[in-house]
């Protein structure tokens, strides 16, 4: 095998931006963009970074983080775990002291990704057009430090997510997200079932969106 091969991934871009989402959601954080999905979600917002991109080192990937001053990283794509060598660069990520996010879509199992690396997954709801392609047996393997995020569409999507979280007692399993599709099912719609449902989740909107709207490296 190529050892220089072996270290690359396909990258669609690498920007400095605020985190948008999740737990670590407005700090400075270096996006690491992978090329490729093999979800086709309905209301998906980075279309464009499903083909495309250049192959990178390892070592590159991580001299363009470190130019950012920032000890947050998160990788994403796409679907960053469809490229398999991506775990080589979670790992140089965690064992340099990066405090290391990965958001994956749910359908590829996380069983391998690093122990300090922060898994945020977000699984399909019906709305998606993709809800039977999550593997559920991602949800064992969660701790509290990872999070399971729900894009919710609509009141469907919503009773959905809510018989998931109760199936799987998640709340003692990990962290919970829930965010309205854009522009589909108005905030607070969702802030208001989440409030009279006493859900133990985090609300959250996109907040790169409100920012610098839709477009790449934000």
């Amino acid at each position: 095998m190529n050892p220089k091969r072996d270290q690359q991934l396909k990258v669609f871009e690498i920007f400095h931006s605020l985190q948008g989402e999740s737990n670590l959601s407005g700090l400075p954080t270096v996006f690491v963009r992978l090329t490729g999905c093999p979800l086709r979600c309905v209301w998906c917002d980075t279309e464009y970074a499903f083909f495309g991109g250049q192959w990178r080192h390892f070592d590159e990937i991580i001299a363009a983080i470190k130019q950012h001053n920032t000890p947050y990283v998160c990788v994403t794509g796409g679907e960053p775990l469809a490229q398999k060598r991506v775990h080589g660069l979670l790992e140089l990520l965690a064992n340099q002291g990066f405090v290391v996010s990965l958001e994956t879509a749910g359908s590829l199992s996380v069983e391998n990704v690093h122990p300090d690396v922060i898994k945020v997954v977000d699984l399909k709801a019906p709305g998606s057009g993709e809800v039977e392609k999550n593997l559920y047996s991602n949800l064992a393997l969660l701790k509290m430090q990872d999070q399971v995020k729900f894009v919710i569409a609509d009141a469907v999507d919503y009773q959905w997510s809510k018989d998931i979280i109760q199936q799987y007692q998640l709340q003692q399993q990990c962290q919970i997200l829930m965010s309205p599709v854009a522009d589909v099912l108005p905030p607070k719609q969702l802030a208001e079932w989440i409030l009279q449902d006493q859900l133990p989740v985090r609300f959250q909107i996109q907040l790169h969106k409100h920012l610098w709207g839709d477009q790449p490296g934000t």
